[in-house]
This record gives C-alpha cells, sequence and structure tokens, in this order.
C-alpha cells in the first residue's frame, strides 16, 4: 500500500494508492481510504494523466463513498479522461473537484451519446402517499409523510403547452411538482386544477444540502449528422437531488465544427428542489440547425444549464464568455419551475420554456443578447440589471405570451439588440386569439416601470421613439376563440431614453386605448 498526503486548504486528504491483490478489488474496504480519509479516484485506480480511461475508476470510488457516507475529492493538479464508454459515476455524497481537469471527448465512437457521465441523486427510498384531486392554489394536504417530500403529480388526460409555430406539437401531460411537509403544507404552490391524477411520485428530501465543488470540464463537441429533429446529447452531469449546490464548477466546449446536435444542459437539473448553482461558469454552444415539426428549417437549441421541474432554483454570481456573441445558443433553458432568482449573474439568456410559477426575479444581473424570455404566473421582478436583447421581456408567443400577474422593473438599463439599429418595443408578445395553448393567456395585469435608461441613440431614418407594446395581432378579443387579456395598467416614473423622444403603448390602436398609461 502507498499513501501520499495532499494538504488543500488546511484539508488532509489521503491518496491511497492499491499495489497487489488488492488492485484487482478497489470496491474491497482493504483498498479503499481509511475510515476518516476523503475518497480519492487514485485509490481506485485513476492516472489522471488525460489519456487513460478513468471513468472505470471513477464510478468505483464514488460508488464506495455512497456506501461508506464519506466524501470525495479529487487530485487537483490531475487531469480525468472520461473515456467513450456507457458509464454513469452516482454521486451522493459531497464532491470536491477543486482544480482538476476533465476532458470529455464526444467527437468520435461514444456508446451512448444519452447517457450522464454523473448522476447526482438521493440514497433515501421513495414513499407512498395517496391524493386523488388537487386545487390551485390549495395551502396543504391530507397526507402526512414522514419527511418532507418532493412531489411529483400528473394528469396525462389534459394536456397544456400545446406549442405554436416551427416547433409545433400536440402539448405535454398536465404536471408539476411541489414540496409536501410533514404537517401537510404545501410551498411551491399548486399551479393547476386536477380532477384525477394519472401518476404520483413522492421523493423524501434529504435534510443535509450536498456540496459539488470546482472541477474544468472540456467537452470535445459531438460531430452528429442527422438533417431532421433534434438528437439530444446527455454526456452531462444530471442532478435530481434536493437540497444541492454547484460551486466553482468551469465547462468549455471546444471542437465545435459545421455539424452536430444538441445537448441538454452540462448540468442538467431535474425533479428536485433547493437548488443553488454559484459562481459557475459554463460556455454556451454554437447553433445548429434542422428541419422542425412544421417541415421548415429551425434552430437547435443546445444548452449549458437545463433544468425541469424544479421547486426554487438559484443562479448567484454564475457567468459566462462575451454574453452578445450571436453565433452562441442562449445558455440557459428550463419547463415546469417554480420560484427562480438570478442575483450577480452575467448570462447570454435567461428563460422559461414550459412555464415558471410563484416568482421570477433577476436582480444585480447582466443579460445578453438572447435576452430575457418569461411565461408563467406570479411575480415577475428585474431590478439594478442590464440587459441586451431584442426586447426588455419577451413573452413567448409560441407558448401564448402569457403571464398571470403584475410586473415591476426597478432600476435597469436596456440596451436594445446589443446596440445595433433598431426602433424598440420593451414587451415583446403575440397572441391572435386563434390558437388553444392548453390554458388561458394573459399579458401581465399591472406592469410598473420605476426606473429605466434605454440606450436607443442607434435608431433608422423617421424613429419615432420606443414602444411598449408590440401588436399581438389577431381579430378584436370579443371575436377570438381564445381571447387574449390585455393590460390592464401601465405606470412609469423614471423613464430616460438616449433619444429623448416620449414613449408610446402600442402599434395596436385598440391596445394603445385599452391600457391606462401613467407616466411621472
Amino acid at each position: 500500500m502507498r499513501t501520499r498526503i495532499l494538504l488543500r486548504s488546511g484539508i488532509v486528504f489521503l491518496s491511497v494508492y492499491a499495489v497487489g491483490a488488492h488492485a484487482e478489488n478497489p470496491g474491497d474496504s482493504r483498498a479503499a481510504p481509511g475510515a476518516n480519509a476523503i475518497v480519492t479516484y487514485e485509490a481506485f485506480g485513476a492516472a489522471g494523466d488525460g489519456v487513460t480511461d478513468d471513468m472505470e475508476a471513477i464510478c468505483k470510488a464514488h460508488d464506495f463513498a455512497n456506501r461508506s457516507g464519506r466524501s470525495v475529492g479529487s487530485k487537483p493538479d490531475a487531469t480525468y479522461h472520461l473515456g467513450r464508454r456507457a458509464l454513469t459515476a452516482v454521486i451522493a455524497t459531497d464532491t470536491d473537484w477543486s482544480t482538476s481537469r476533465f476532458l470529455i471527448d464526444d467527437s468520435q465512437g461514444v456508446e451512448n451519446h444519452r447517457r450522464p457521465l454523473f448522476e447526482v441523486r438521493s440514497l433515501l427510498k421513495p414513499v407512498d402517499i395517496k391524493i386523488d384531486r388537487l386545487s390551485r392554489d390549495q395551502p396543504s394536504l391530507g397526507a402526512r409523510p414522514p419527511a418532507d417530500c418532493l412531489v411529483y403529480v400528473e394528469n396525462s388526460h389534459r394536456k397544456i403547452y400545446i406549442r405554436r409555430g416551427l416547433n409545433q406539437n400536440s402539448g405535454t401531460g398536465q404536471k408539476e411538482v411541489f414540496i409536501l411537509r410533514r404537517d401537510g403544507s404545501v410551498e411551491g404552490a399548486i399551479e393547476w386544477d386536477y380532477d384525477t391524477i394519472t401518476r404520483i411520485e413522492a421523493r423524501p428530501i434529504d435534510p443535509r444540502p450536498l456540496v459539488l465543488r470546482g472541477g474544468v470540464f472540456t467537452t470535445v463537441a459531438n460531430r452528429m449528422r442527422q438533417e431532421k429533429g433534434y438528437n439530444y446529447w446527455s454526456r452531462n452531469i444530471s442532478i435530481a437531488r434536493s437540497n444541492t449546490e454547484v460551486e466553482g464548477l468551469t465547462h468549455r466546449v471546444t471542437g465545435e465544427t459545421e455539424v452536430g446536435h444538441p445537448y441538454a444542459g452540462f448540468l442538467n437539473i431535474h425533479q428536485c428542489a433547493n437548488i443553488t448553482l454559484r459562481n459557475c461558469a459554463i460556455d454556451a454552444h454554437k447553433t445548429y440547425r434542422t428541419i422542425g415539426s412544421a417541415g421548415k428549417p429551425v434552430s437547435m437549441g443546445t444548452y449549458g444549464y437545463s433544468a425541469s421541474l424544479v421547486v426554487n432554483f438559484r443562479m448567484v454570481g454564475c457567468r459566462m464568455q462575451d454574453i452578445t456573441d450571436r453565433s452562441r445558443w442562449g445558455v440557459i433553458g428550463s419547463n415546469f419551475m417554480k420560484n427562480i432568482l438570478l442575483e450577480d449573474c452575467a448570462l447570454n439568456r435567461m428563460d422559461v420554456h414550459q412555464g415558471v410559477s410563484g416568482s421570477y426575479v433577476i436582480r444585480r444581473t447582466t443579460l445578453g443578447h438572447a435576452g430575457f424570455n418569461a411565461i408563467g404566473r406570479g411575480r415577475l421582478i428585474l431590478e439594478d440589471c442590464t440587459l441586451h436583447g431584442s426586447h426588455l421581456i419577451a413573452f413567448r408567443s409560441d407558448y401564448g405570451s402569457t403571464w398571470d400577474g403584475d410586473a415591476l422593473i426597478r432600476n435597469c438599463r436596456w440596451i436594445p439588440g446589443a446596440g445595433a439599429a433598431s426602433s424598440p418595443v420593451l414587451f415583446g408578445l403575440r397572441n391572435d386569439g386563434t390558437h388553444d395553448f392548453g390554458y388561458p393567456c394573459s399579458m401581465p395585469r399591472e406592469i410598473r416601470i420605476d426606473g429605466l435608461f434605454i440606450d436607443d441613440s442607434k435608431h433608422p431614418k423617421g424613429y419615432a421613439g420606443v414602444t411598449f407594446f408590440t401588436d399581438p395581432g389577431g381579430v378584436p378579443q370579443k371575436e377570438a376563440p381564445f381571447a387574449y387579456a390585455w393590460t390592464q395598467a401601465l405606470r412609469v416614473r423614471g423613464l430616460k431614453t438616449a433619444s429623448g423622444l416620449p414613449p408610446r403603448v402600442s402599434a395596436n390602436e385598440e391596445l394603445a386605448k385599452a391600457v391606462a398609461l401613467t407616466i411621472e
């Protein structure tokens, strides 16, 4: 047995190397670290030379750590090659990747491109609960689980988010997650009415946070050819454990060519609660094209961050390179979210596809060319932010441009189109009232602007000043089969523009007359 002692930040790491017979069975406790030591990849045979496939050793190290309840620490100056085999390392304990590097070569010969490299999950077993019906905003349930749980419910008979446009579809089964406390109270308000529930899952929430720290990951991008449709890659870190924090992780993308298919998020977070991403730096991917479901060319969305079915999602201090590079796809996409908070970030986009409810709050954050997108219900707040998108807020037209609630913009700065010449419109939306999205659609009931500077210094000839709303289009509201409810009140204070020209409500005269506008 050979032991190396590493001193990092005042913590002693024992890197134990097995020799002889013990090396043949690294799962044997005799070949593993001592009772109080950090588990290392080297103890299970990892070379860390950037060439040798270390994935099997990494899987064994985490398996031992999970069974013994110990933390994992990598060698700071190592480069671990994660290979091309269909292997997944399950992480259930704290892991410190420090300044270690990890190479993911997707350029050729990958066995299963849909399989994650790491999966962060709880070791707690699901519990059985019985719920027959649910009502929107129901504050409590009769069920009393043995521990606080993350509950998933679905009614597959009702379709919502029936998408319109070049990526059209027939909708998604009505579903959501919420936290059910031991006393029966609900956190993450119930979003829909459920006359029937076709599927239910309850996963206990680990009381102790799990922390992933550090690590510099580099993906050599795939070169997959497929002319039609999407074929998402998942050679990533999948997180399905509530109470998880990722701190200081870096992901770089290299080797992109003229062909390739999208990734479903290097950090792919799904069906969990209380997730914090802190001081992470993840690259955006090159934008590729394919033929969408409507038979026409569309851009393929490939993500650095992907989140779905999450209650309480926070990003703090997360940053990326060149947020105005239009060749890069928006770095984040999300679906079925509850309570999103971004603070002190710099990203090229913040987006929700199939909705967020509760609160959607962005503070002291800079968003790039792909902008700020919103669909959902609740409180929508932009505060002390700088934005570079085509609109200050884009309400996604493929899902009905709907926001059920109020919106507040406070002390913000907007540079339309990342400084390109334009005739800026603050709120981008489109709903002609002829499509059934699976739910009623509306603009925010009331919008308040309290301090906003718009840099409209670059504009075309004949420019008449900024406009608050795009023309939603369509037939008069009273004649529309799926009427789109308009904003009732727009209250503006402290609005300044570089051009000095006064704003107008909308090119749609009916909408302009309907909105009660107050400017101070």
